[in-house]
């Protein structure tokens, strides 16, 4: 699983060392599920550009080679649909989504329904998650669909730089009842770009709570779950200039 790479023209090492993992690592896995934000902004499939077509094709080879690719939205890239997710061999979930065959039982979400203190936000993505809401939007012209996500964006940033870090995490009573709605023991989400694996109880049951982090600077972050467990893994260059993969922590 990765989530939270943000992927744009303006930052080229984040969208190397994805193609890169998408040719090494990837390859040897079952499935990828990139859990939201892929992209910084997407204002429509019909607004894609030459970044969104290569990574399109990258991740079209590793469908082709076997492995299996989900796609789930994040806060940025909401409006990503169906068309986009054809052409890049993809296929599109709604959170949440349960892991098939997890033991313990484990539940994927982007993360930014977690954040319920943030009440400004979780309006916001009330809002922007109606399918009423979306298809007024995608009904309007790029140039106005491009407007509207640099003005949101420096609404976003304005209004972030006031809110005390609390906020913008999880809210710890929403984490004890998604587990509960779900059945989960484990839960893997990103957008709080705080990478870590919480663990406690719930109902005298041990759960594991194993958070993403961001992609920046020529490093990323992946979860990886197999047999033996789940993996936070950071990633990044090694010496001779291949993708190596380092455990932060596992459960």
């Amino acid at each position: 699983m990765i989530a939270d790479l943000h992927l744009e023209p303006g930052r080229p090492e984040s969208t190397r060392l994805f193609i890169d993992f998408l040719r090494g690592p990837v390859r040897r896995c079952r499935a990828l599920y990139i859990l939201g934000d892929l992209f910084e902004v997407w204002i429509g499939d019909d607004g894609a550009g030459a970044l969104a077509s290569e990574v399109a094709t990258e991740l079209r080879e590793v469908a082709a080679s076997g492995v299996e690719v989900y796609f789930l939205c994040g806060n940025r890239d909401f409006l990503l649909g169906d068309d986009y997710c054809r052409l890049a061999g993809m296929r599109r979930l709604e959170e949440p989504v349960m892991l098939p065959g997890a033991s313990p039982a484990t539940a994927m979400l982007h993360g930014d329904s977690l954040c319920t203190d943030d009440h400004d936000y979780q309006r916001f993505r009330a809002r922007v998650r109606d399918p009423a809401w979306q298809a007024r939007a995608l009904s309007r012209p790029l140039w106005w669909r491009r407007l509207l996500a640099r003005l949101a964006r420096r609404i976003s940033a304005y209004r972030n730089r006031g809110k005390p870090d609390r906020i913008m995490d999880v809210n710890a009573e929403t984490v004890t009842e998604t587990f509960r709605q779900l059945g989960a023991r484990r839960l893997i989400h990103g957008h709080t770009h705080r990478p870590a694996i919480h663990r406690g109880h719930i109902d005298q049951q041990p759960v594991a709570r194993i958070v993403l982090g961001d992609w920046h600077g020529g490093r990323g972050s992946a979860v990886r779950v197999d047999p033996d467990g789940v993996s936070l893994l950071e990633l990044g260059y090694g010496a001779a200039g291949e993708i190596e993969l380092s455990i932060r922590d596992r459960d």
